[in-house]
């Protein structure tokens, strides 16, 4: 596990960075209103307008809540896939590499 990012709540979502080998980024997650079931429920910006990705609200087993969060950028080799995860100083992103796929 690797913390990509740390986050503040905000009435409009979340504020924070985004750090990792190719981005340094001050990033929001813009909370969204719709009513499909399956369309993010935030919006990944950097420098305002910069669209970096999504994010999905979500509960784990033990019922903690989270964001899902998907970032791209050009300089990714593939999207990045993290969690929104609640800590005692705020909310961290934590990016998890996949296991590799097997035969």
């Amino acid at each position: 596990m690797a913390n990509i990012g740390t986050f503040k709540r905000t009435d409009k979502g979340f504020d924070g960075t985004i750090k990792t080998l190719t981005l340094n980024v001050k990033a929001q997650l813009q909370q969204l209103t719709n009513d499909n079931d399956k369309a993010p429920d935030y919006r990944v910006v950097a420098a305002g307008s910069v669209e970096l990705g999504a994010g999905w609200n979500k509960r784990s087993q033990a019922g903690a809540a989270y964001v899902a969060v998907k970032l791209d950028d050009p300089s990714f080799p593939a999207p990045v896939y993290a969690n929104l995860v609640e800590q005692d100083d705020g909310w961290a992103l934590i990016w998890t590499r996949p296991a590799p796929r097997r035969g």
